[in-house]
């Protein structure tokens, strides 16, 4: 089997490299390419992702174990927001939202389906909607909505034969849901959805070409999740809880504990992870890994399918978020990436244009890689194998 490819997106510098894993030879490189960071990477089938250009308006389809990279480009609005597919890999849909701006403005939703090259634009609701898309012989996208929070139900033949000129679109069923929902997860085959609020994660199943709603999953803590994620190696959910004061002055005070709700026991388990800041997390074969960026120190943190926690440090950054400042505004920041079909964790190092490549099953660095990038505000990555099984979870991260 070809061994582990790394993406490594510098969103800031405009550039895209794809390394070979443990030994970081530079096997693929794109210019010009500003890959949408909230958006993320989406696995596809056979070791590719998608990922939105947000520059040039393109949604760019990857095969990274090929000289040519590029498979498919197809454009589509911007600022990418949310990005998602049907099981299938196949129907994949485009939310836009806020980009650079201060607060959203867009309405449009881009519709496409890889296999025939048909795509559309439509206009919905102006916000940072969250996107699924369900499998079936009749496809259904959802569009998870804030303030008022709702499910909105779509049917994707219908958004794909909508004419042009960007025409607004009304859902054809929609479920209530708190307006301050935030992460959207999805299992394959199913047909449930998952949406994050601060009272828990709600959860709706496909019956028809309709949402019905099931039980809330509490976050069993006075702390919320704002990231969910599907975990692909067992019928589970993850997500970061973070609690304490909201200011973002307050941040390095901020609780963060490792959420994990098995949906086959219905079992929640909680860890804590220490303070400051932590976000995205990244599934490896038998390990869930974390970043945690705190003024006493940043840290790996990784925790075992066996329970154990292993703790790496790393080194610091310069222009790291401080005391007195928001961790958000024009700081350096981490991605932490890995492949449910390895053990390597790849955590990029913002500014200092290194990727800390360690060995979940030892929690030691084994390797820095240098892609060639300054990686401003951590850069973006994903980790792939040809078969690793990181498409069952089909939304963007």
């Amino acid at each position: 089997m070809p061994a582990p490819v790394l993406l490594v997106s510098d969103h800031v510098d405009g550039s895209v490299h794809v390394l070979t894993v443990p030994d970081g030879t530079v096997v693929g490189r794109l210019t010009g390419r500003h890959l949408s960071e909230h958006a993320g990477f989406l696995a596809l089938p056979g070791g590719r992702v998608a990922c939105v250009d947000d520059r040039r308006g393109e949604l760019l389809v990857l095969d990274p174990f090929t000289e040519t990279l590029v498979e498919h480009t197809v454009p589509v609005a911007v600022p990418a927001e949310h990005l998602a597919c049907d099981p299938s890999g196949r129907r994949l849909a485009v939310t836009t939202g806020l980009g650079t701006n201060t607060e959203p403005w867009s309405d449009l939703l881009t519709v496409l389906d890889l296999a025939t090259g048909d795509t559309a634009r439509v206009r919905t609701r102006v916000g940072e909607p969250g996107v699924t898309v369900l499998g079936g012989d009749d496809p259904l996208i959802v569009l998870r909505h804030r303030e008022p929070g709702e499910l909105a139900v779509h049917r994707f033949a219908d958004l794909l034969a909508a004419p042009p000129g960007c025409p607004p679109v009304t859902p054809h069923a929609v479920l209530p849901l708190p307006d301050d929902g935030h992460g959207d997860a999805q299992v394959p085959g199913t047909g449930d959805v998952f949406a994050a609020t601060g009272e828990g994660v709600h959860r709706a199943r496909r019956k028809g070409d309709v949402l019905v709603s099931e039980a809330v999953v509490p976050w069993g803590s006075p702390a919320r999740g704002w990231y969910l994620r599907l975990d692909t190696r067992r019928r589970a959910l993850w997500s970061t809880l973070r609690g304490g004061d909201p200011d973002p002055l307050r941040w390095p005070e901020w609780t963060n504990q490792a959420w994990q709700h098995d949906l086959e026991t219905g079992r929640t388990l909680h860890t804590e992870l220490g303070p400051g800041l932590v976000f995205r997390l990244a599934l490896a074969r038998c390990h869930t890994a974390f970043t945690r960026i705190h003024p006493d120190g940043d840290e790996l943190v990784l925790l075992g399918t066996d329970g154990t926690v292993r703790r790496m440090s790393l080194p610091a950054m310069e222009g790291a978020p401080r005391r007195g400042g928001t961790p958000w505004e024009g700081v350096q920041r981490r991605t932490v990436a890995a492949s449910p079909g390895s053990d390597w964790i790849a955590v990029s190092r913002g500014g200092h244009g290194e990727v800390h490549l360690a060995d979940a099953q030892t929690g030691h660095e084994v390797t820095r890689l240098r892609p060639g990038t300054p990686l401003h505000h951590g850069g973006h990555m994903t980790l792939r194998s040809r078969d690793d099984g990181a498409d069952g979870d089909p939304v963007g991260r």
